[in-house]
């Protein structure tokens, strides 16, 4: 079958009923477009104008499911200045807030979640001074040239209040028009920190076994069926496949996980792998290569202990024909993309509509594609051209402006930081 064909079927949730309109998501990413000023925190993360621009950029291109993200539950442990933020503390209406962006993303058909997210011990030290974390802990310094300071254990009360947090976020979703909300539990942040071994070191009914490491993820879901007891509402998980680190979050741990996320009817599983210690994203065995997802060969053996709900796998996939692949091998139901829809959000609509085969290249070195990828999110907020980073020319002028060299496009008035 062609693969546009492939890609283009629908897909039922099992739990929700809701029906994703083709086999693309949108994966979350930092957009840095929302209010930053840290002498008065209660007033960040609003969305701008900017970050409802992006997600009409993203709703126009018909990506299945939009992920908005990442946003944190807590404005005191961010992953970056300027993300958005749903805080209970704010004095601001987080509703009214989000609607409009959650609109835009959903204009087109696609369905619309948004990420939760806590990054515990992997918050900066320009953005927090005390981080937390499941155990007295630190993030190594240096990591994507970042530094952290050390983290304490959360308290029995401070977890409860994480719990609450999440379970807030996901109600504003609902009220503000979201088909659902993700739980952010890979790549090193908060859950993700739980979860692991390596970091938890807790003895209560937090640490120790993996039913209690994990507890914080089911008290999580328990308190959002509690908030937003409507069962079409989804709810999500990105999970790691593995964190690749010796001692941390195993295969094994994996495929156990999500047969108990399956008995907690969560309707879509987003497997990706790696913390900020152990990136993960590039894997050299020849066959992974060909088949381009950084995680398929994981996704193949997690698979089997998949029954109902629906799995993602996110992470290194630019080509139509190894996409529709990964599907119909039943390696995954749905592709995960993310830094490719940067360069261009309407990839998913040129594929579907076979007026594209992938992405397109990307000049810019590998270490340097996240910070590239919010420099053209930028862009798409404030309507300026994307830089095309497939051209050397491009790629090297925006290395420039990651590096320092050449300063960075922002727009005038703007109320989100600069990048």
């Amino acid at each position: 079958m062609d693969p546009a064909k492939v890609l283009g079927q629908q897909i039922k949730l099992p739990y929700s009923g809701k029906i994703v309109p083709n086999r693309f998501l949108k994966s979350a990413m930092t957009e840095r477009l929302c209010t930053w000023d840290p002498d008065h925190r209660a007033e960040c993360g609003k969305p701008t104008e900017g970050y409802i621009n992006a997600y009409k950029r993203w709703g126009e291109g018909l990506t299945g499911v939009i992920v908005l993200g990442n946003i944190p539950v807590h404005r005191d442990y961010l992953e970056a200045a300027g993300n958005a933020i749903i805080d209970k503390n704010n004095p601001w209406d987080a509703v009214e807030a989000f609607k409009p962006a959650v609109a835009a993303a959903k204009a087109h058909g696609s369905l619309c979640i948004g990420q939760l997210t806590h990054a515990g011990r992997q918050a900066p030290d320009t953005v927090c001074e005390q981080p937390v974390s499941a155990s007295d802990t630190k993030c190594p310094d240096g990591v994507m040239g970042l530094n952290f300071q050390p983290a304490r254990a959360m308290t029995e009360e401070e977890i409860w209040d994480a719990i609450d947090r999440w379970a807030f976020g996901a109600e504003v979703l609902y009220k503000a028009g979201a088909d659902g909300a993700q739980l952010h539990s890979a790549h090193g942040y908060l859950l993700s920190q739980f979860l692991s071994p390596l970091v938890n070191k807790r003895t209560d009914q937090w640490g120790g076994s993996f039913e209690n490491r994990s507890r914080i993820v089911f008290e999580i879901i328990k308190a959002i069926r509690n908030r937003v007891p409507d069962e079409s509402f989804i709810i999500s998980i990105k999970i790691n496949s593995h964190d690749f680190i010796d001692g941390g979050f195993s295969q094994e741990e994996c495929a156990t996980m999500v047969e108990k996320l399956e008995e907690a009817r969560v309707d879509l599983i987003e497997l990706s792998g790696g913390t900020y210690e152990s990136l993960a994203f590039e894997h050299k065995k020849e066959s992974t290569r060909r088949r381009e997802g950084f995680f398929v060969e994981f996704a193949d053996r997690i698979r089997p202990h998949v029954k109902k709900s629906v799995l993602c796998v996110t992470g290194g996939f630019r080509n139509a024909e190894p996409m529709a692949e990964a599907v119909k091998q039943d390696t995954c139901q749905i592709v995960g993309l993310a830094r490719p829809l940067c360069a261009e959000p309407d990839l998913p609509k040129k594929i579907l509509e076979g007026k594209s085969k992938g992405a397109a290249e990307n000049a810019v070195e590998s270490s340097l594609q996240t910070p590239a990828a919010v420099i053209q999110i930028h862009a798409m907020a404030e309507n300026r051209p994307i830089p095309d980073t497939a051209k050397k020319e491009v790629a090297e002028e925006v290395t420039e402006m990651i590096i320092g060299k050449k300063p960075m496009p922002h727009a005038e008035g703007a109320k989100y930081p600069p990048i």
